[in-house]
């Protein structure tokens, strides 16, 4: 069984990662902001996976066991929280957009000396309410729990490009149950459809190859769209900017 690390407190620092390195599962007993300056982070919990680019910042509750992982180098920038400084009120991981003057803040404040001064005080204030201000982004990717979906999640996972229907992975997977029940139990456990969740997918892993230096026409043909066009758009919709215009991984 895999032992938990507990860390009491959150800790506001910055760490670089090398991509496809991380923090194995912990908790701490405060509230923490975790950030990518440069790449592409992502949490998990045993709920799935929350996915950030430099765009946006993940939120993690306290006490929420998660695990780390970092595509691309990255400069991951942590924001500890007590308890009893709750901006969001949220019990479960989210995803926050980041717009530049929250970026530069959290950039500022975890890379300044934790010296309990007036003019820190002052900086986190103003944080706390750039984050009160902040839209939630809808990219966690949900982990199923029954056999049979994880069982045709699994597929996918091994190839987000696969473009089988629902029916004909099931029946590769060796999943019983007919296409009408398992997607209903798409929709019950995950709270999605199975085509959302599929996008889903394609959108975590799109945002891991462009942070690995991968053309945007091969991620689009390695993700499953039909076409550069259509994954644009997708993109697009989803992360506010094209993919052509993502951070690219630094020499």
């Amino acid at each position: 069984m895999q032992k938990i690390r507990h860390t009491p407190r959150a800790a506001t620092s910055v760490r670089a990662l090398d991509t496809h390195t991380g923090i194995d599962a912990h908790r701490h007993d405060d509230h923490q902001i975790a950030y990518a300056g440069s790449g592409v982070l992502s949490i998990t919990t045993d709920a799935g996976t929350w996915v950030a680019p430099t765009s946006r910042a993940l939120w993690i509750p306290a006490g929420t066991v998660h695990a780390h992982r970092a595509y691309g180098r990255t400069d991951l920038h942590l924001v500890g929280l007590p308890v009893h400084i709750d901006p969001l009120s949220l019990d479960s991981p989210a995803v926050i957009a980041v717009g530049p003057l929250l970026r530069e803040l959290i950039l500022a404040y975890t890379r300044a000396p934790e010296d309990g001064s007036p003019q820190r005080r002052r900086m986190l204030g103003v944080l706390l309410d750039q984050l009160r201000a902040a839209p939630l982004q809808p990219l966690h990717l949900p982990a199923p729990t029954d056999p049979r979906l994880a069982a045709v999640c699994d597929l996918l996972h091994a190839d987000p490009g696969d473009h089988r229907t629902l029916a004909e992975l099931a029946a590769q997977a060796g999943a019983g149950g007919s296409e009408r029940t398992l997607s209903r139990l798409f929709r019950a456990e995950l709270g999605m459809t199975f085509p959302q969740w599929r996008t889903q997918l394609r959108l975590h892993r799109s945002l891991r190859l462009l942070a690995a230096g991968t053309p945007v026409t091969a991620v689009a043909h390695r993700c499953g769209w039909s076409s550069a066009s259509a994954f644009i758009d997708v993109f697009r919709r989803a992360f506010g900017h094209t993919p052509g215009t993502h951070p690219r991984p630094l020499p």
